[in-house]
């Protein structure tokens, strides 16, 4: 067999139909070679079966041969052509409509015959005159779409007027007076549009996953918060349950001591009676036996020895009267619901500190306000008096008479609190005071002057105003707690470890600055030495 060479070209092994080199070529009665796929596909798309070439039409449909020649010849060409040094189609690549195998990448697009062709394929188009006068543009997809449905041309441009794809002559009819410009240029504008519209939707799925979390993290803290909320309403409800169950219990025995009482007196009458009755029956008996005696003698000397009764008691005035239990209940009641009353407000109170202990604050005392007999600790948490006036730089912030300081951070608006330690000491003083206070001289600490200040001294517990509120001195107050909400003018003192309020002051008209004050007072012998200390706030004691 001849092997391929220049004088065959591939013309010489194509199939008419797919213009490829034959794969599984086989022939028709009349002769002509086709490709088995090609002719029977050709076949199934036509109602009487003829040859693709000379038109001689079949009265049945044939049964195509394989023609072994062609089939060997076609084999040995394929070999020596360029077919399998062609480009395999790759993804986002245009592939070649006419490849029956693997596909190969398209090179050309026909607009005439809405094809694309690989090298191989387009041969066809470059060398048959009707085909060379077709118009070819680089590869495209779906052809179909590309072209306009009413002018049979390609969709070059873009009407910005209708915002649709027109073709040349659109341009000329329907759309002659709209703005057009060239599908790149419009696909640049909506390409940078969908960056930026993509961009505003990462930004919206981002604020979302947020939202999510947040939400999440809100319904992880509710789950917690209820948890602790459901805890202490246990203790809450057990200590409640515990004082009505002490109620009931002391009740239960004041009614039992009253009717033991009673019995107790029953049986004292009781046992008075058995003894009388006793008596009164041996009498009867010494009675009877000297009735029935008939010696006058023995019966007279007997009668004198016959010991007279004992005055008889009025029985008749004698009762046992019932215990009354009218208003038992009703006290006992009354006593709970006091009790009750009071651990209620021992818990408003508890809330109350829980809820304003949020606001605490991080203050530190100022050195350049403390008077000189003062010494601060080096974190300025603590102040004591050091029993020596020390020579200090004038300073227009210092006390030079009340032991006080102030802290270096001043609060104009909004919540804050803080707490001090006033453990192991005899006298004290501290709250908030203004920043124009007189720092040089014997002011009245008064919220006139300037000092919203509770003040404590052995025996005595008071709100220094005009005149000062005497509070109830309350057992080793150890903490003290001092929130202040300036917008709406208030200031109150707590005692921390009992988590009981302590005072208000209401009313009160902010006008500048607030700082914390805290004064220690004298050393009095060392019986006040301890110092003043600002804690941290610990919401779990």
């Amino acid at each position: 067999m001849a092997s391929a060479n220049t004088s065959w070209s591939e013309e010489n092994f194509s199939c008419p139909i797919c213009l490829d080199v034959f794969s599984s070529p086989v022939s028709t009665p009349c002769g002509h070679n086709f490709c088995r796929t090609c002719i029977n596909r050709f076949w199934d798309e036509k109602v009487q079966c003829k040859c693709p070439i000379c038109n001689k039409m079949f009265d049945t449909r044939p049964d195509p041969q394989v023609n072994i020649l062609v089939s060997e010849m076609a084999d040995q060409f394929r070999a020596t052509v360029r077919v399998k040094e062609q480009p395999c189609v790759e993804p986002g690549e245009v592939p070649c409509d006419v490849c029956t195998g693997t596909q190969l990448k398209a090179v050309k697009s026909c607009l005439v015959c809405f094809m694309s062709y690989c090298q191989t394929h387009l041969e066809p188009h470059q060398r048959v005159t009707g085909l060379k006068k077709h118009r070819l543009v680089e590869p495209m997809d779906r052809l179909e779409d590309r072209m306009c449905k009413k002018h049979d041309r390609l969709l070059e441009l873009f009407c910005q007027t209708e915002q649709e794809c027109v073709c040349q002559y659109c341009t000329e009819a329907d759309h002659k007076s709209h703005p057009v410009v060239p599908l790149k240029e419009e696909y640049e504008v909506k390409t940078a549009l969908l960056g930026k519209i993509e961009a505003e939707v990462q930004l919206m799925i981002q604020e979302r996953k947020l939202k999510i979390k947040e939400i999440k993290d809100t319904v992880e803290y509710s789950k917690k918060d209820a948890d602790r909320v459901i805890a202490d309403g246990g203790q809450v409800f057990t200590a409640l349950m515990r004082r009505v169950k002490k109620c009931r219990d002391d009740f239960n025995q004041k009614v039992k001591k009253r009717l033991k009482t009673t019995e107790k007196q029953a049986e004292d009458l009781i046992k008075e009676l058995e003894r009388e009755r006793e008596d009164l029956t041996n009498r009867s008996s010494e009675v009877k036996w000297l009735s029935h005696t008939k010696d006058q003698l023995h019966f007279l000397q007997a009668i004198r020895s016959l010991k007279d009764p004992p005055p008889p008691r009025d029985w008749t005035t004698v009762e046992v009267c019932p215990p009354s239990y009218a208003g038992t209940l009703m006290r006992s009641l009354v006593q709970l619901e006091e009790t009750l009353n009071m651990e209620m407000k021992k818990l408003r109170e508890a809330a109350e500190l829980k809820r304003v202990q949020q606001y605490e604050v991080d203050v530190t005392l100022d050195p350049d306000t403390a008077n000189p007999i003062l010494i601060l600790s080096e974190d300025g948490k603590q102040v004591h008096d050091g029993g020596v006036v020390k020579k200090l730089p004038d300073n227009p912030k210092r006390f030079n008479l009340f032991t006080c300081v102030l802290t270096r951070q001043s609060f104009s608006s909004g919540r804050f609190y803080f707490e001090v330690q006033v453990k192991d000491k005899t006298a004290w003083w501290l709250g908030v005071a203004r920043e124009s206070i007189d720092r040089t001289g014997w002011t009245g600490l008064s919220p006139e002057n300037g000092y919203w200040t509770l003040y404590y001294n052995k025996d005595k517990l008071v709100f220094r105003d005009d005149p000062s509120v005497r509070l109830p001195l309350r057992a080793e107050l150890q903490k003290v707690g001092v929130f202040v909400d300036y917008d709406e003018g208030l200031v109150s003192f707590y005692d921390v470890e009992a988590r009981v309020h302590i005072y208000s002051a209401t009313g009160c008209a902010f006008t500048e600055p607030l700082y914390p004050l805290l004064c220690p007072w004298y050393q009095e012998g060392g019986t006040n030495s301890a110092p003043l200390i600002i804690s941290p706030v610990n919401q779990t004691d």
